[in-house]
């Protein structure tokens, strides 16, 4: 499952998900979301490469087997994770529907139906309490 998230509303924009697990880049590469290019997007590490896809994205460093990180790319990553707190959070509110937090164990063709309703709930009540 993918959000796409308002950072200053938190507000769900947008949902992708596939049938059974599926990697992060590919998931959004297949569902064709089109992000306006001025959009700043934030991902997790998950999302390597996608600078080819959407210049204006940022994820975090990696380090590799030889190359440990700089204090500069460290505090980059700690500073990119307390902006991408607020999708966590996010999921964290949808995850209290059990549904999306345990095993699906329902019809595969109305999971996407699920899941957008819940998003709606939340939309909904993230509008009552504003």
């Amino acid at each position: 499952m993918q959000l796409i998230v308002n950072q200053v509303t938190r507000e769900i924009i947008c949902t992708a998900f596939d049938k059974g697990r599926k990697h992060d880049f590919n998931l959004l590469k297949q569902s064709k979301i089109a992000i306006i290019e001025e959009t700043e997007l934030l991902a997790d590490k998950g999302y390597q490469g996608i600078k080819k896809y959407h210049k204006n994205s940022k994820t975090p460093y990696k380090k590799t087997k030889n190359i440990p990180l700089t204090l500069e790319q460290k505090k980059e990553n700690s500073q990119l994770a307390s902006r991408r707190i607020v999708v966590e959070n996010v999921i964290r509110c949808l995850k209290i529907f059990r549904i999306l937090s345990s095993r699906y164990r329902n019809r595969r063709k109305r999971f996407g139906l699920r899941v957008n309703l819940i998003s709606g709930i939340y939309n909904y009540e993230l509008k009552l309490t504003a």
